[in-house]
């Protein structure tokens, strides 16, 4: 099975990244094509809602907890915390040019 998205944007194709999955079974194939028939979509579809809902993190990854646990898996403490924040380049960042 062969699957290749492509969308038109200003009269140029942008090419969509592509799974090609191999010796998939007969059965397999006619599970999934009855699946998508009972969810009212194509095959093509249903399998990229079967990708995405299999790598799909189960609930939003908040950045300040995420933060928070490599802190902790890390063993930093509020005095490791506290020297990095002294130590750090408290410059203002120069303002990025697109020239």
């Amino acid at each position: 099975m062969y699957f290749d998205i492509k969308v038109i944007v200003s009269r140029r194709v942008i090419s969509m990244p592509a799974v090609t999955i191999r010796n998939l079974s007969d059965e397999t194939h006619r599970a999934l094509r009855v699946r998508a028939a009972h969810h009212g979509r194509s095959t093509e579809a249903e399998i990229r809602d079967i990708i995405e809902a299999a790598v799909r993190p189960s609930e939003r990854v908040k950045l300040g907890s995420l933060l928070a646990v490599i802190g902790r898996d890390a063993d930093l403490s509020n005095h490791d915390v506290e020297a990095l924040q002294q130590n750090r380049d408290k410059a203002p960042a120069e303002p990025m040019t697109f020239e």
